[in-house]
Parts: structure tokens; sequence; C-alpha cells
């Protein structure tokens, strides 16, 4: 049975287009307008609002908490104090990924931990003789996304806790008498905060973040505009720009932290002394550089795309629906070299941008490439180079306001 999360008794009646998805079993705005581009532009140029509650949400609780997390998760959480959240990754034993998530320190011995698909059974297989107890809150909480330029003009409202709040900061307040916790962090690439409140306030804090926010044009916006904002911020995406290793059939559809550019988590391995689970084969490939793909940003050249549909009489499309799939990446002498993740126009930049794996002989800054478009059913190569990530970058997001 598809489930509806706890703030569905608000974005149903928004939802003007009907139009629904399904994310871990629950029901999800594809976008409440028929302009997804005002949805966007909410979030670039005054603040929207994202439901995200289908995350799997678990808690790790007790005296063992921080050593049992130390071992599974690749990036250490030791570094991560209480009151903080740290974005993070947990691999395989052969280092290949099998989910990123955020990590919140909530107390000494808590931790909340969010993952896109279920992982209590993987978790708790771990435990051993730690003293820890990894619990499903799933359905307990609900987390709203409040994402913009404006979203602290919004939240300040309501709680002037969270004013304080720097980049990955996390404080439990309250908003409307209600207990929350809230979190600078989000994934469109902007200022952003999360609020995680009981199932049960739900829908009173909702209420209560849209009128602080009817000034700013506060706009609920869907998974498109979500996307489309992630790309745009160079944010990778499971079963997009990776597949967790637990689903994959062989290594060519695997990678690796390296390969997708989270070698900055590894920068003090050699100070680190913890045995994580991965970090054999993650050492091993830091030393002999032996990564097959490196993940890279690419800026399409608009004359040659330009000229590309003008040759056949047509008129080049600017269509920011991302194109979420595969399309081959060439060198010069059309030797296959990669290929695209994520491909779209961003409506911010004017211009397209990709996510892209390629050869890391090919990944420097500036590098040429060619990228493979298929136009009247016949393939075409339209000229880019490699650009550096993130496309969109405001300083907003992690500056202290």
């Amino acid at each position: 049975m598809v489930k509806t999360t706890p703030f569905y008794p608000r974005t149903g009646p928004l939802n003007q287009t009907m139009l629904w998805e399904h994310w871990a079993g629950y029901l999800v705005a594809q976008k409440y307008q028929y302009s997804d581009t005002f949805e966007y532009y909410a979030i670039r140029n005054s603040v929207g609002l994202f439901d995200t509650s289908p995350l799997f949400k678990y808690r790790v609780k007790g005296p063992d908490a921080t050593k049992f997390l130390s071992g599974v998760l690749a990036r250490d959480i030791r570094i991560c104090p209480s009151g903080h959240a740290q974005y993070t990754i947990w691999c395989n034993d052969k280092g290949w990924i099998l989910e990123d998530g955020v990590a919140l320190h909530i107390t000494e011995d808590e931790y909340w931990l969010t993952a896109a698909e279920p992982n209590l059974g993987y978790f708790s297989h771990l435990i051993g003789y730690d003293k820890v107890t990894i619990t499903d809150i799933s359905e307990e909480y609900g987390i709203l996304a409040l994402q913009g330029s404006h979203a602290l003009d919004v939240l300040g409202q309501l709680s002037e806790a969270v004013r304080k709040l720097k980049y990955f900061d996390l404080i439990r307040t309250k908003i409307a008498e209600k207990s929350v916790i809230v979190s600078r962090t989000g994934y469109t690439g902007d200022l952003g905060y999360e609020v995680w409140v009981g199932e049960e306030d739900a829908v009173t804090i909702w209420d209560a973040i849209m009128e602080a926010g009817d000034g700013y044009n506060i706009t609920p916006f869907g998974q498109k505009v979500l996307h489309m904002a992630r790309i745009d911020a160079g944010l990778a995406l499971i079963d997009i720009e990776y597949r967790t290793a637990r689903h994959a059939w062989t290594d060519e559809q695997r990678s690796s932290p390296i390969e997708l550019g989270f070698g900055w988590m590894f920068r003090k391995l050699k100070k680190d002394d913890r045995a994580f689970i991965g970090r054999q084969a993650i050492e091993k490939e830091i030393a002999e550089k032996s990564s097959r793909w490196k993940l890279v940003g690419l800026e399409v050249d608009w004359q040659s795309y330009e000229k590309m549909y003008n040759d056949l009489g047509m008129i080049a499309p600017k269509d920011h629906t991302p194109i979420e799939e595969a399309m081959s990446v060439y060198n010069d002498d059309r030797v296959w070299i990669g290929h695209t993740t994520s491909f779209m126009f961003s409506t911010i930049l004017k211009k397209h941008i990709a996510m892209a794996k390629v050869e890391p002989a090919m990944a420097a800054l500036g590098t040429e490439v060619l990228v493979e478009l298929i136009i009247n059913n016949r393939p075409r190569a339209v000229r880019a180079k490699v650009v550096k990530m993130p496309f969109f970058n405001p300083a907003r997001k992690t500056e202290h306001i």
C-alpha cells in the first residue's frame, strides 16, 4: 500500500498538477505547479519548501555509538562533535559505495542517520559486541527542507536559536511550541535548513513555516525541481551518479568514493587509526592511483550546440528537464572515454551542464570532449569542456549570516 508523509494533509491539496511519484513507498509531488521554473526560482530568489520525509531514518544510541559508526562509516565521525551534522558514506569491504547520507550528532551517545534505502538489517548485523542500539525512526519523524536565499528570514521568525547555526550545525529548539531539531543542511546547493519534527506535530510546523514565509513568497517544490537544483550544485544521487554496490551485478556498475569525488573525506587517512569497512581497498586505490573514472562537471559549448541543431533546420531546445541517464562522451579522436550521468539546461546559469564519469586522464579542468546527443534518431556530437563543480555555488550557502 502506498503511504503518505505526515505533511500530506497540506501537500495533497496544494498539488495543482496531481502529478505524484513513489519514493520509498511514499507519495511525493513531482511538481506542485504547472511551471516548475516558478518553483525553481523560489529556491534561488526567495524560499522553497520540500517534504523529504520518505528518507529512511535511524537512531544509533549507546555508550559505543561513536565507536560503532567509526567502523561502519567511511568518513571519520569522531571529528563531528555533538550539535553538528556530517555528510558521509558507507562502503562494502571491497571499497565500493553502498550509500550516502547525513549523520546528525544529537547528544554524546546518540546519532541520527538518514539513508535512501533500508539499512536497519545491515547495520544491526554489524553491531557485534558494541553497546549500541539501532532503531528505525522513519515513521516517527517528518522532515521539511526549507531552502533558498530567504530561508533564515523565514525560520528566524519562528526560532531565534537557528540564527546561530553555521553550515552543518544543528540545534534542538521549538517552533510553534513544538519540539524540533533544525540542521543547516540541504540538497539544493543553496542556503538551507532541515526541520525534523514528530509526525504528530508535522501539520502544525508546516502551517507555522508557511505563515512565516507568506511575505517571502514561500513556495513548496517537488521532485523535479529538487533534481534541477542538485545538478546545479553538482551533488551525486544514488541510482543516477552511482549504483549501490548491493544491487550492482558487476564491478563496472559499482563506484568507489574516490571515483565519485569523495577523496576529500580521506585527506587525513594516514593519521586515522579506524579499521572502517572498505579501508584497505580505498587505501590501495589512493596509493596506486587506480581509479577507473572521475566524476566531473561538463559545460556544453553553446555555439556548437546551436549549430548542431541549426544545420538540421531546427531550433536548439533549452530544456531544463534533467536527463538523468547515460550519454556517451568521446575525445577528439571519437574514442569513448566515459558517459554523462545527468544533463540539463541550467535555468539560472543559462547554459547546458552535465555531470559525467570520464577516464582520469580526461578529467583535468579545461579538457575538451564530445558529448553524444540523439537528434532525429541519429547520434550527434556536441563540444563540451571539463569545468569545476559545483556549477552554482552561492556564498550564502556556507557563510555565517
